[in-house]
Order: structure tokens, then C-alpha cells, then sequence
């Protein structure tokens, strides 16, 4: 995989919207925050721009997103805010600049049309909260974002909880991200290649029996079958029928993975949670697992 250049004192990091509309005025933590990094912002095209619930026209996120991708001033992207609507512009994007010229791509959630799409280019990506809200997040999140741009070590460690791994260490190549648009990608040019690699999901606000529906898509399609470990994120404000489907988003998930016999960690400390701390998509990563710790190690080699 190769490793976007990382960021200097100075360096411009570009803000734009690939889904929903976002004002300025949300925005402000975000830029403050990047300024307190030595960085400076630079808004696009996108941001105030509204149709409907779209931060602008299809053309419009698009043009400014591919504006972002091809300036050589520009050394990041961080996405504004998800919701829905990055799909709708992936096959308008031209990423050949982009591929000689790596750069971070920041966000998740809808983001995640970007990383499985550029994982396909060999190029990492960054799997982090986005701009709006960025206030309301743990310290930790924000700072694992600062770290990974600026290329510092980094690593993350956390409590044990419910995990069904066995003790010992854990590697593979880091990928994933939101389970429904994942599963939306599927059979398209930006689907997920699993296969030796140790996947991330996480989700919001869906349906227990959604989730089944997703998952057994995955495994039927033969995604789940041949990974190192799967990682389960925040499951975040999942919702029942009246008549109850019987299991929590995480037990659905597990049970359908069990005959497969890899580990499988629940409770990771990124999703629509508060600590949502980031991930390098495409890194080599070292999982360490104890009987009351896990911790995950990024490799800081570079590959191509």
C-alpha cells in the first residue's frame, strides 16, 4: 500500500461535502481545530452550497471534490459531514492525479464509498470523524487524527470487553468501515476485496434485522469467509420491531461468523460514538490481544 506524504506546519487541508449540506458556522471547531495544528483550512465550492438535502448538485460536489483531488497546494481532504450522497458522485471522479500524488482522504460513515473505492488504487486512506461535530468527540479521537496526518506512532488500546478472540497477536491489512454501505457496494468497482485481511464495520440507527440482512448479503457473497479477524464498532442506536428479533446487533454479527473460527473483537473504540478514534484503512496492523487489553498497533513501514 502506499502511504499518502504526511502533513507539515503550513499545509492546506481542503473541507468539502461529498453528501449532505453543512453551513460554515458548523464548521468552525473543525477549522479552529486545524489551526491549532499549524494547519489551514480551505473550504470548497461545497460548503453552504444546498439542493435539498444535498450540500449542492451532484455536479457541484463533484467538481469540487475533483478540484481538491488535483491541486497540488491541497495535501488533504477532509470530509465535512456523511449522511448520503457520496455514491452518487465516486464514478464521476477522476482519480488518475490522484493515484501519482496520494493524499489523505479524512472521514467515515458515507466516507466509506471513498476508502473501499481508493483501496482498490493501493493508496491508504484515513477512516476518522469528520468536520461537523468534531467539538463533541473525546480528545483522544481528535488527537489520533493529528497523529496519523502528521505521522507520529500510533496506536490504540482498550479495555477487553466480550471479545471472542483467543490471547495472542493478531495481523493483517486493515479494512472496512460503515456495514450498509459496504453492503451497498457490493458487485460494484468499489466493493471491498476481504480475502487475508481483518475487517472493520460499524452502523448506526438501522433496523436488528437490517443488520442480519446486511451480514448474511456478506457472507453469502463469500466476503466473510476468508478473513484474519473481524473488528465490530460502535453498533449505535440500533433499532426493533415490535415483535423483537431476539439478538443485539453484535450477537447477530458473531453468530453469523462463528463457523469461520477467526477472532472477532466487539466494543472498538470507532463508529458514531464519542470516542471515535481513527483508522489507517489499508495499513498492516498488529493485534495484541490480552485477557484484559487489546491493543492495536499501525505498522509505520511503507509498501507499494
Amino acid at each position: 500500500m502506499a502511504t499518502p506524504p504526511f502533513l507539515k506546519k503550513d499545509d492546506n487541508v481542503a473541507i468539502v461535502s461529498t453528501a449532505r449540506k453543512i453551513s460554515k458556522e458548523e464548521l468552525k471547531p473543525a477549522i479552529q481545530l486545524l489551526e491549532s495544528w499549524g494547519l489551514k483550512a480551505v473550504l470548497g465550492k461545497t460548503i453552504g452550497a444546498e439542493e435539498n438535502q444535498f450540500a449542492g448538485s451532484d455536479d457541484l460536489r463533484t467538481s469540487d471534490f475533483q478540484q481538491m483531488l488535483d491541486d497540488p497546494k491541497i495535501k488533504a481532504i477532509w470530509c465535512a459531514r456523511g449522511g448520503y450522497g457520496t455514491v452518487r458522485i465516486i464514478d464521476k471522479l477522476d482519480f488518475s492525479a490522484f493515484k501519482k500524488s496520494p493524499k489523505w482522504i479524512v472521514g467515515y460513515s458515507d466516507v466509506t464509498v471513498l476508502h473501499s473505492h481508493i483501496h482498490n488504487f493501493r493508496i491508504e486512506t484515513l477512516h476518522a470523524q469528520m468536520c461537523l461535530e468534531i467539538e463533541n468527540k473525546t480528545e483522544e479521537a481528535r488527537e489520533s487524527i493529528r497523529k496519523v496526518l502528521f505521522g507520529e506512532a500510533y496506536s490504540i488500546e482498550m479495555k477487553r470487553t466480550d471479545s471472542v478472540a483467543p490471547l495472542g497477536i493478531l495481523k493483517g491489512e486493515l479494512i472496512g468501515g460503515n456495514l450498509s454501505v459496504l453492503y451497498s457496494l457490493c458487485g460494484s468497482t468499489s466493493e471491498m476485496k476481504t480475502d487475508g485481511k481483518i475487517l472493520f464495520i460499524e452502523d448506526l440507527d438501522e433496523m436488528l434485522y437490517h443488520v442480519d440482512r446486511m451480514m448474511m448479503n456478506l457472507k453469502r457473497s463469500g466476503y466473510l469467509k476468508n478473513l484474519n479477524a473481524l473488528i465490530i464498532g460502535g453498533m449505535t442506536e440500533m433499532k426493533d420491531n415490535k415483535v423483537y428479533f431476539g439478538k443485539t446487533a453484535e450477537e447477530i454479527i458473531v453468530d453469523l461468523v462463528k463457523e469461520y473460527e477467526y477472532p472477532v473483537i466487539l466494543n472498538f473504540p470507532a463508529g458514531h460514538i464519542a470516542d471515535n478514534r481513527a483508522l489507517i484503512m489499508g495499513r498492516e496492523v498488529e493485534i495484541n490481544v490480552q485477557s484484559s487489553t487489546i491493543n492495536v498497533q499501525f505498522s509505520t513501514s511503507r509498501k507499494s
